[in-house]
């Protein structure tokens, strides 16, 4: 029969109000960055310089999950942060909304991207795709080309850039 074990509690217990100020800190110098990546994202994807744009995806990735495992522990210490530093309580409230704002703002350039590209999309697909007209009658006709003759299709060019 084994002795079961006793789990450690892992989340750090605010004792001080230079421990709750260190912890808010924390938390807003990973929100800043954050705030300053999504913003440069933004702007990028707004210029059309989707690659560049791509490339922040890794640091983002990181900085949200600093900045999750942060507002954990604010989760689960607000007791404490609340009688110790109120008043950085509040200035983390207000940096959390206005980053709020940010990311509502990114997603509205990522939806426009991506209506934007869906309908260039949809356009060359339906030029492609356009009925070729009969090839043996009238001023248009073409003569010797065969049942593949297309005379309304021209060429057809994707960038890859934006």
């Amino acid at each position: 029969m084994s002795v079961p074990r006793r789990v450690l509690d892992e989340r750090p217990r605010i004792a001080s109000a230079l421990d709750a100020r260190a912890l808010i800190e924390g938390v807003l110098e990973a929100l800043s960055a954050l705030s300053h990546l999504v913003g440069e994202e933004t702007e990028l994807v707004r210029a059309g310089r989707l690659p560049e744009a791509m490339t922040r995806e890794p640091r983002k990735t990181e900085l949200a999950g600093i900045y999750m495992r942060g507002v954990e522990q604010v989760k689960l210490n607000a007791v404490a942060l609340a009688r110790f530093v109120p008043e950085q309580v509040q200035r983390l409230k207000a940096a959390h909304l206005s980053f709020q704002t940010l990311i509502e703002t990114n997603q509205i350039v990522l939806a426009t991207a991506r209506a934007v590209s869906e309908s260039i999309v949809r356009e060359l697909a339906a030029d492609a795709n356009r009925p070729s007209r009969a090839a043996g009658y009238g001023p248009a006709a073409t003569v010797g080309a065969g049942a593949f003759s297309r005379p309304n299709s021209g060429p057809l060019m994707v960038s890859r850039r934006l």
